[in-house]
């Protein structure tokens, strides 16, 4: 028994199957990436991630990219963005969205006015200057960080929302056979 297995914890290679690890990787791709990286990156047969990188690409889930004579994967953006829109509707009303939607806002007018910045990159300019703290250039490039995932939320939020009646008018078109009765 290992030792990582002894004390409770496994590793991915025992906990997962291959399949499962080549999606994991497959799913978080930010570049194209040839089937010998993403293998390596799962601990995987070469053969069985082509297999599973074909199942992919057939699913719609990742995208085959020709870089020269090698070919490389990644994930379909354009799914990924839908996907993330429906999540975003199908757990959330509409009200809750549009609070979150203002609690963004609020939050990155005070950082605009507590640092006299219009913008994250500003902010960004300001980490040069020689008299700030480390506890100061930490805090800056903590809320440097959170202002641009706010900014990504911000944007899903508004694509949520202007999608909102037309995902609900499309539910509803969509017949209910869970109350059908069985003959």
């Amino acid at each position: 028994m290992s030792e990582s297995s002894r004390d409770g914890v496994q590793s991915w290679a025992e906990s997962m199957s291959a399949r499962d690890r080549i999606r994991a990787v497959a799913e978080t791709l930010r570049e194209p990436r040839s089937v010998n990286w993403i293998s390596e990156q799962a601990d995987t047969a070469w053969s069985t991630t082509n297999e599973e990188l074909q199942d992919l690409v057939d699913q719609g889930q990742l995208r085959r990219v020709e870089a020269g004579e090698t070919t490389r994967y990644q994930p379909d953006y354009t799914r990924l963005l839908f996907e993330e829109i429906r999540t975003l509707i199908d757990e959330n009303t509409r009200e809750e969205l549009r609070s979150e939607l203002a609690a963004i806002t609020e939050e990155i007018e005070e950082w605009q006015t507590t640092y006299d910045v219009e913008t994250w990159e500003e902010l960004e300019q300001s980490l040069v200057d020689g008299d700030l703290s480390s506890d100061e250039l930490r805090e800056r490039r903590d809320v440097i960080t959170r202002w641009e995932e706010n900014l990504e939320d911000r944007r899903l939020i508004k694509h949520a929302l202007a999608l909102y009646s037309d995902v609900e008018a499309a539910r509803e078109q969509m017949p209910d056979y869970s109350s059908s009765r069985r003959r």
